[in-house]
């Protein structure tokens, strides 16, 4: 599913930064990825990334525990486009076990089309979310 999402995103007009994996076959650990991807994003080096392994719920859950990072777990073309929308999203995270490609890349198309609305509620629950970063609420 990766390869023919880079190849897709790339036609869109997108730069892609792929980050891995390239070996398959090799055993690998989603962590590991959603490393690099948060690091690309929190330097300033990508604006958004996507992650993509078998069912987007293990590295959904660590892209999150990076500062700076909202990565959501979207497999449909709404959640892709209203995550960034209302949530300002910066990681989509797919499940190649559980969407097909065209799916796949029908949420990459809206998420990287959509932008965030700026909308007093949306800024103010945005807020909220990098106040539990900053330990605020505890």
């Amino acid at each position: 599913m990766k390869k023919e999402l880079v190849e897709f995103v790339e036609k869109l007009g997108h730069t892609v930064h792929d980050v891995g994996t390239f070996q398959p076959d090799k055993p690998d650990d989603y962590p590991d990825y959603a490393i690099l991807v948060a690091e690309d994003i929190r330097s300033g080096k990508a604006d958004r990334g996507i992650l993509v392994c078998g069912s987007g719920v293990g590295v959904s859950v660590a892209a999150n525990k990076f500062k700076g990072i909202r990565a959501g777990l979207c497999h449909d073309h709404y959640s892709a486009h209203q995550g960034v929308e209302h949530d300002d999203m910066n990681v989509l995270v797919l499940g190649a076990r559980i969407v097909g490609q065209m799916l796949a890349q029908d949420a990459a198309e809206a998420f990287l089309k959509a932008t965030f609305s700026g909308e007093e509620r949306h800024v103010r629950r945005l807020n909220k979310v990098k106040g539990i970063e900053k330990d605020e609420f505890r």
